[in-house]
């Protein structure tokens, strides 16, 4: 059984939410771009806030799949330490990369949310949606900087995801909740019938049409 496209996606996941629902407590965090539609049926199905937590990878100069760490919302950084010091990466290279990333992570930021400034965690209990798991980096790297601004739980929640790296994140998170784990899980897309790009507009839309919900309650 295939999801139709990201809505129907975050329709189905948020059945499997439904624990959080109406708690002023609880927030939903959503990984642009493919994740904001999804995460927008979960906040409207909770009632609960939405907003976006935007990772941005730092790449390794000359070899930028690999990542030596992430910036977050927040400016939040988090470095991967086995690869700066395997690959002796001095302070001056890092501060380079993020010094690039920063101003990217800025423009999405001002692209997303306009003068909105970014919802509070601290002391909150986030559910961090994306519209699948594969290896999991971006959804490890979102969690690990959501981490140092003082949620008082995360609950990582994806329609679909590896088993495998479910489970991780049961550990890594405090909760991980994946309405689907196939096998053979093989990529995200091949879940969806429609798994067209999200583009920038899609998610202001939606981002926006979230807020005036939240302001209608």
């Amino acid at each position: 059984m295939l999801f139709r496209d990201r809505s129907d996606a975050g329709r189905e996941l948020a059945r499997e939410l439904m624990a959080y629902a109406n708690r002023d407590d609880v927030l939903v965090l959503a990984l642009p771009r493919g994740g904001v539609p999804v995460a927008f049926e979960v906040a409207q199905a909770l009632h609960a806030p939405l907003d976006v937590f935007i990772v941005r990878k730092l790449g390794v100069p000359g070899h930028e799949e690999l990542a030596m760490g992430a910036l977050a919302t927040g400016g939040v950084r988090v470095l991967n330490d086995d690869v700066v010091d395997r690959l002796g990466i001095s302070e001056r290279v890092i501060d380079m990369v993020t010094a690039e990333e920063e101003q990217e992570l800025r423009r999405r930021e001002q692209l997303y949310r306009g003068d909105r400034p970014p919802i509070d965690v601290r002391g909150k209990t986030v559910i961090l949606v994306d519209d699948g798991l594969a290896t999991g980096s971006t959804m490890r790297a979102a969690v690990a900087a959501l981490r140092r601004q003082g949620p008082a739980r995360i609950i990582v929640a994806v329609p679909v995801g590896a088993a495998d790296t479910c489970d991780d994140f049961r550990r890594e998170a405090d909760d991980a909740v994946c309405a689907r784990t196939p096998e053979p899980f093989y990529a995200v897309g091949l879940w969806y019938e429609n798994f067209s790009q999200t583009t920038d507009e899609e998610v202001r839309e939606l981002l926006q049409r979230a807020a005036r919900n939240s302001l209608a309650v």
